[in-house]
């Protein structure tokens, strides 16, 4: 009886290591499936804060929260199963979707463009002038939720990339470690952005002089902020967009234009060497925001011409 015992305790210890090996591994593929999507990540945080401008403070916090809601809810009841079912069955209906997802961000960052330079209708404006403040705030999230779904699906999709070779378990359990610690990450930096000025007013009004400037620095700041943001959140949609068609035309061996891209990345980094992935980065990026600027400028010219229609 002892003996058994001791046998017993011996397979409950094996059994332990192994969960505890295997949980390890899916520690490390979490983390590679997180840098690796980290590119996308800093485009959702520089989108993001676009959706609350024009609210008032106490509506920030609440409508960010909304937000990263329906950004987890993405994530685990609809891109989650999706990803899975994809990996298992259907492994060759992940590029054209992502391209898809990648002309939808062209479209809306188009449409931005145009608004910008005066040669659409304001959408914010219009909807303070012809909505109640509760369907603004719905607007907003509904818009800030698509706009998620399509860089939360690059998220999945390249996590997914990382373990696609494990078992469907594990797979599973990666992309929701990675949903959550993103989701969290993000909404975390977004919220501490958007009430940068009420923390920089709180400061302000502290008796130490060294506070005071620190504070009056962050309200100062935050408009700049802002605005940069909303530029890079723009561009963001249109680098991010673009480059999943790019991404998609190489993999169905469409090469010329991603080949060209590549060729013209090589060429930076090898004239850069001190800088090489940062040139690489560059040069993949503004080639995929311009293949971005024009898919995204047809699908526009294309649905204007049908409204006029």
């Amino acid at each position: 009886m002892p003996s058994g015992l001791i046998a017993l305790l011996d397979d409950v210890a094996g059994i332990a290591k192994l969960a505890a090996t295997s949980l390890d591994d899916v520690a490390g593929a979490a983390g590679r499936a997180g840098s690796k999507a980290a590119g996308v990540v800093i485009d959702d945080t520089a989108v993001t804060p676009n959706y609350v401008m024009g609210l008032t403070p106490d509506r920030e916090l609440p409508i960010i929260w909304q937000i990263a809601k329906g950004s987890l809810r993405n994530k685990l009841l609809f891109l989650l199963p999706a990803a899975l079912l994809l990996s298992a069955f259907a492994p060759w209906l992940l590029p054209p979707l992502l391209m898809a997802g990648g002309a939808f961000l062209c479209f809306e960052a188009v449409e931005k463009l145009i608004e910008a330079m005066g040669h659409g209708h304001d959408v914010a404006v219009e909807a303070v002038q012809t909505h109640s403040s509760a369907e603004l705030e719905q607007q907003k999230v509904s818009g800030a939720i698509r706009t998620d779904f399509i860089l939360s699906g690059e998220i999945m999709a390249i996590a997914l990339g990382t373990v696609a070779s494990e078992p469907i378990w594990e797979q599973a359990i990666v992309l929701i470690v990675v949903a959550l610690l993103i989701t969290a990450g993000v909404y975390g930096v977004v919220g501490l952005i958007v009430k940068m000025d009420d923390i920089g007013l709180h400061l302000a009004q502290r008796q130490a002089a060294a506070t005071q400037a620190l504070g009056r620095g962050l309200v100062k700041a935050m408009p700049v902020l802002m605005s940069v943001l909303s530029v890079v959140g723009t561009a963001a949609m249109l680098w991010v967009g673009g480059g999943l068609i790019v991404h998609g035309l190489h993999e169905f061996h469409w090469d010329l234009v991603p080949g060209a891209i590549h060729h013209l990345a090589e060429g930076a980094a090898h004239a850069l060497p001190a800088i090489a992935p940062a040139a690489d980065w560059i040069v993949n990026a503004i080639g995929g925001a311009i293949v971005g600027l024009v898919v995204g400028g047809i699908i526009v010219a294309v649905l204007h011409l049908f409204k006029k229609h």
